[in-house]
């Protein structure tokens, strides 16, 4: 008998024929004799639409509140789910991220989990019944309802196979696995049959939404084999683990970020110290900050430009201009109409020329980089954002066709 711990995102729960559809994948997996966890996020657009609806009452809301509000969406899955699995004549519990025993930090709509207690769900188990949780959310060591962000639950289902050292973690997505880009805006892109964490990590970072990337962390710290597949289509899926059989490919895939804003601080000083009082200002702030350019020192003052996530941009602009205007600092510019762009490979390691071959599909399709980052896995550019999808295509049928 095996463990396998199963996720299902919204789409693939996103009304009564999809949620029965689940019922009977997860039945199907535990009537081979499995033990089944499953892990659901909220249906189709209600995250979305709780959030709008906190914004009509109070758009400076507590993230405390926030987080109460937002946590009764996957509240509603799991009842359906389980009704559904007793449906098809099998026996549910569903329980909440508290009940299965999440226990996270305080830091409300993006906690970490500390730990998991999984005795109530291995309880479950042992009556032989399907165990359905709420992803996304667990507990403070106030009692208080978290939320893990987004993208929160794959990281719930990777927890709970860590936590009972799973056999399987299986994600079930609209897609039938990860792709060398996103298969709905690129007719020829490819299915990966494998790939590696460290690749994995860097798309989901990156960009690609197949899988949250703390999710990916996580099973790579705890060996978790990954299978990302889709549930609405029998095929096999991508398997993420640490070694591939595989010859390593030139690049995985190519990933579009555009939850993405450029900061620019203008006319600083060219002093020793300035950059760490500058960002640690935002660290503080658990404000993360992604491509860095500084430009040379003249006349004593110099230009430094950053990325961060377009969420965070206008607090950082806020925090930068307090502080740095009075240190001498011309000024602030924010930009959020751009786009990051990022090749990943292992590959890259060990051939040469490999972002020459990304600027050049970048410049046959007369596109601008704005800003360039590079490590031995993955490049990165900064664009205007109403190119996005246009360098996505170029640089994918540059290495792949």
């Amino acid at each position: 008998m095996s463990l396998i711990v199963q996720k299902f995102g919204g789409t693939s729960v996103r009304d009564a024929e999809r949620v029965m559809n689940v019922a009977r994948i997860v039945t199907d997996t535990f009537a081979k004799g499995n033990d089944v966890v499953v892990v659901v996020s909220a249906q189709g657009d209600t995250t979305d639409d709780l959030i709008a609806k906190a914004e009509e009452i109070n758009p400076k809301a507590s993230r405390r509140e926030k987080d109460m509000l937002l946590a009764a969406g996957e509240q509603i899955s799991i009842a359906l789910l389980a009704m559904a699995i007793e449906k098809l004549g099998y026996h549910a519990t569903s329980l909440l991220g508290w009940q299965a025993g999440f226990e996270t930090t305080s830091a409300h709509t993006s906690a970490r989990i500390r730990r998991v207690n999984a005795d109530r769900i291995r309880e479950a188990l042992d009556k032989h019944n399907i165990v359905v949780v709420a992803g996304f959310q667990g507990i403070s060591r106030r009692g208080d309802i978290t939320t893990l962000g987004r993208g929160g639950s794959d990281t719930s289902a990777v927890a709970i196979a860590a936590a009972m050292h799973a056999d399987l973690c299986q994600i079930y997505t609209d897609v039938e696995g990860v792709y060398t880009a996103d298969p709905r805006k690129v007719e020829t892109a490819r299915k990966l049959k494998e790939i590696s964490y460290d690749e994995m990590l860097e798309l989901a970072t990156l960009g690609a939404q197949v899988l949250n990337n703390r999710s990916v962390e996580m099973a790579k710290k705890y060996n978790i084999e990954l299978e990302v597949l889709s549930s609405l289509a029998k095929a096999p899926g991508t398997i993420v683990k640490e070694k591939t059989k595989m010859e390593k490919m030139l690049i995985s895939g190519v990933a579009k970020d555009t939850d993405v804003a450029r900061i620019s601080v203008i006319g600083v000083p060219n002093i020793p110290g300035i950059a760490f009082k500058m960002f640690s200002k935002l660290s503080a702030k658990d404000i993360n900050v992604d491509i860095i350019l500084q430009s040379i020192g003249h006349d004593g003052k110099k230009d430094i430009s950053f990325t961060v996530a377009k969420t965070r941009g206008r607090e950082a602009v806020a925090a930068l201009e307090e502080y740095m205007v009075s240190h001498g600092a011309k000024e602030v510019l924010y930009d959020d109409e751009v786009a990051k762009i990022s090749i990943v490979g292992a590959g890259m390691e060990s051939h040469a020329g490999v972002a020459t071959k990304m600027f050049e599909a970048l410049y046959d399709a007369q596109i601008n980089i704005q800003m360039i980052s590079t490590s031995e896995i993955k490049v990165s550019v900064l664009i205007d954002i109403n190119e996005a999808d246009k360098a996505v295509k170029a640089i994918h049928n540059k290495f792949f066709d």
